[in-house]
């Protein structure tokens, strides 16, 4: 098919013919527009910057962290000012987008992640997303610094010291995700203040999980009350138990696991207090370069039967959450790229600026698994970096081609991102340690902040020594 270039009319507004085509497989159009009308959030006029280009900055943002938010919105428009008459200028400066943000707020945002993010894998696409006919997803967190206001300080907190003291340079905030393993999708996620805790996080995140999906979470998630909600919602749990907890022996079964009771509380000494049947797992790792030979390792599970789910299966098993960690590297390190802070000053537009950047993150994730099965791969084994920068590139592609090429073009992005394949991963396990350089400046205080305007130029501050 030969190329052909869209048609723009001179009298368009190029606000109005924005859309996302390149990913509107993963965030179709209509679900823009129904989060946006169900938040009450649509425009009573016609605007420069009306509720759904406004929506798109904050998830494009994420694709350009260095660019300002005159620079995404450019980004966002590049393909139509190709074809918009001569002269044709970004429709709003940086205030005018600044005040288009608060005035959507992050509810939409939101609401469209409720609407779109969901499983991706089928036991067809994605075998390694399941264990038998369960699904694996992992619950972890990270811990995100945003803008040093009193607004974000007042609305997240900051790390403290034991006696109370704030001790962190800047407030933090918890985010917590809930991530199937085979493709890094985050299906469910939440952002609390930095006092929360990351296990009350994890806690609400079962409300996504259900029958025939499998939990993975680390010892910090561990909680009666986790295993129990799991157990409603009709998932099994594999996790790890944390030292402290002393659950009460049944029986031993032919696998070498005991069955054991899982107390309320860790309370075992009141007689009638809620309990529930688990599984342990007890094991210790022989390979010194992998870990202390003398720690002994315990896992729980909900999976009873030692016959179907053996006892070395499930423990090589548990290993997938680190498919938690590689996702939150993926939106971390190579969409947010820590470096660069986050814009926003106000809590509310923190929300926005993260539910954008997990709505990026799973966009660019369903275009990568549709790239790995048009060539039978893992989309583990595709490059997040190199789709990232194809997908960035692709955007402008889709304003200028005609609908009707739309789709191949998108299998030419598809055969781009699919020939990035990463090389198998290394038998290696990495130190969990840090390296940090001492620094020789003081620690910013409340007393350096705020000062005022100096009075004299910089020359007429200097004294000769003679």
């Amino acid at each position: 098919m030969t190329p052909m270039l869209q048609v723009v009319p001179p009298d368009v507004k190029l606000s109005a013919e924005v859309r996302l085509q390149a990913l509107a497989r993963a965030i179709p159009a209509a679900a823009i527009d129904a989060a946006i009308a169900g938040c009450g959030v649509r425009e009573q006029r016609c605007r420069k910057l009306p509720a759904h280009v406004t929506l798109l900055v904050s998830i494009v943002g994420a694709l350009f962290p260095r660019r300002s938010q005159t620079g995404v919105l450019s980004k966002l428009l590049h393909g139509l000012r190709l074809l918009a008459p001569e002269g044709a200028r970004i429709p709003a400066t940086k205030g005018a987008i600044c005040q288009a943000r608060y005035r959507l707020g992050a509810r939409p945002l939101v609401a469209l992640f409720k609407l779109v993010c969901r499983p991706l894998a089928t036991p067809t696409t994605v075998p390694d997303a399941f264990y038998q006919r369960w699904r694996l997803v992992g619950v972890d967190g990270t811990v995100e610094d945003v803008p040093d206001t009193a607004a974000n300080a007042a609305t997240f907190g900051r790390p403290t010291t034991r006696g109370g003291a704030a001790a962190g340079a800047f407030p933090q905030l918890y985010g917590v995700y809930l991530v199937e393993c085979g493709t890094h999708a985050i299906i469910d996620a939440g952002f609390w203040p930095y006092r929360t805790g990351e296990r009350l996080g994890g806690h609400r995140l079962l409300r996504s999980v259900g029958r025939e999906t499998l939990v993975l979470w680390d010892c910090g998630y561990h909680s009666y009350a986790m295993v129990v909600a799991a157990r409603k919602r009709g998932a099994h749990v594999v996790g790890r138990l944390p030292g402290h907890v002393k659950p009460v022996f049944v029986r031993t079964l032919a696998d070498g696991s005991n069955l054991v009771w899982l107390y309320h509380g860790n309370d075992t000494a009141r007689t009638g207090t809620a309990r529930v049947l688990v599984r342990l797992l007890s094991y210790t790792i022989t390979d010194p370069d992998r870990g202390d030979p003398k720690v002994v390792h315990r896992l729980i599970t909900t999976l009873l039967n030692p016959v179907r789910h053996p006892a070395l299966d499930l423990i090589c098993l548990y290993h997938e959450r680190w498919e938690v960690e590689l996702t939150i590297d993926e939106t971390d390190t190579h969409l947010r790229q820590l470096k660069q802070p986050l814009r926003s000053q106000l809590p509310v537009g923190v929300i926005q600026e993260l539910y954008g950047v997990l709505l990026a993150h799973y966009a660019i994730r369903a275009v990568m698994l549709d790239a790995a099965v048009s060539v039978g791969t893992s989309p583990r084994r595709l490059s997040f970096v190199s789709a990232v920068e194809l997908i960035s590139d692709a955007l402008p592609d889709f304003q200028i081609l005609p609908p009707e090429q739309h789709a191949v073009r998108y299998a030419r992005l598809l055969q781009d991102i699919a020939r990035q394949r990463l090389p198998p991963r290394a038998n290696r396990i990495n130190v969990r340690a840090v390296k940090r350089k001492p620094t020789r400046f003081l620690t910013t205080r409340p007393a350096h902040r705020g000062r005022p305007p100096l009075a004299a130029p910089f020359r007429a501050s200097i004294a000769l020594l003679i």
